[in-house]
């Protein structure tokens, strides 16, 4: 989807970070220990970055050239107490949750004793059953379309604790705090996990950092409010689904991204322009920066996420 030049020039992207990472450790460190992030260990497929006492994200690369790059495919976290320790997503294959569930035994003693499904997204869920019975904590909502989607996935989460619609859950982990909060925007039912101290959020599809988002089950009306509310509190480190964990600057690129393709949408829908070709050669004002893309029809996809709100 993206050539070399792209990829180079995609600073805030994953690709972008393993590039840095490879050709110039030091510097990399450099920018993390800046943002109170300290890199603990690098495969060709993730990173994973301790952000305080205990919590640590799972920054997944994917757009590397390495044939394993896409074993975690989305990002994800470790957050660990006394009691407990618990793990943000499925990731993208069992191979990549086995990655992750021997990565917080190292780092905690422990295996998962929680695992957390944000969306029912195959990047998110694919790898659920690499796990060994945690307690899977998600909403109905996901796992009936896995149920449609990945049957066998659907499966792994027969015996999950649901969240209810507009009810935040809170786990204790012995002396640390989860909150999960039910959302939707990214799809009809995501969940984000906060905890207190260090303040951290976990927001799943929600965020994105240096990718352009997947609007593809998206209900933009919605998107927009939700990742507002995730920036309340100043001080907390957001950890996106996929890319870098943004600085303050970045993430508020990521909200101007959104209001320009709101206001996109709305003038194509008012000149009565189709999303395809109001997609057809737009490009992205400099001043948001660089957004890889999964796709070269992801502006499309944005396009008519905002058409299904817009059209009576």
């Amino acid at each position: 989807m993206i050539d070399r030049r792209q990829f180079l020039l995609a600073s805030g992207s994953c690709a972008a970070q393993v590039a840095l990472f490879s050709m110039a450790p030091p510097l990399l460190r450099s920018a993390l220990r800046q943002r109170n992030i300290d890199s603990v260990l690098m495969e060709p497929w993730a990173r994973i970055e301790r952000i305080g006492e205990s919590v640590w994200a799972c920054i997944s690369t994917p757009l590397s050239s390495d044939p394993e790059a896409r074993r975690t495919f989305s990002n994800g976290g470790i957050v660990a107490g006394r009691s407990g320790v618990l793990v943000i997503e499925g990731f993208a294959s069992d191979a990549g949750a086995q990655w992750i569930a021997e990565q917080a035994r190292g780092l905690t003693g422990r295996a998962p004793t929680h695992v957390v499904l944000t969306h029912y997204h195959g990047d998110h869920s694919s790898g659920l059953a690499g796990y060994t019975r945690p307690i899977y904590v998600t909403t109905d909502a996901t796992r009936q379309r896995l149920a449609t989607a990945r049957p066998a996935v659907a499966e792994v989460l027969s015996g999950a604790e649901l969240v209810e619609s507009n009810t935040p859950r809170v786990i204790d982990l012995g002396g640390r705090r989860v909150t999960i909060t039910p959302r939707s925007g990214h799809t009809s039912s995501d969940l984000t996990v906060a905890v207190d101290d260090p303040a951290v959020v976990f927001g799943g599809d929600l965020v994105w950092n240096g990718m352009f988002p997947n609007y593809v089950d998206a209900i933009p009306t919605l998107l927009s409010p939700e990742v507002r509310a995730l920036s309340a509190n100043t001080r907390a480190v957001i950890v996106p689904g996929h890319g870098a964990i943004p600085s303050r600057e970045e993430f508020g690129r990521y909200l101007a991204l959104l209001d320009f393709m709101e206001d996109t949408a709305r003038r194509a829908h008012a000149a009565g322009r189709p999303p395809a070709e109001a997609a057809a050669g737009l490009a992205l004002p400099a001043a948001l920066g660089a957004w890889t893309m999964f796709s070269p029809k992801y502006f499309q996809v944005a396009l008519e996420a905002w058409e299904r709100v817009l059209t009576p």
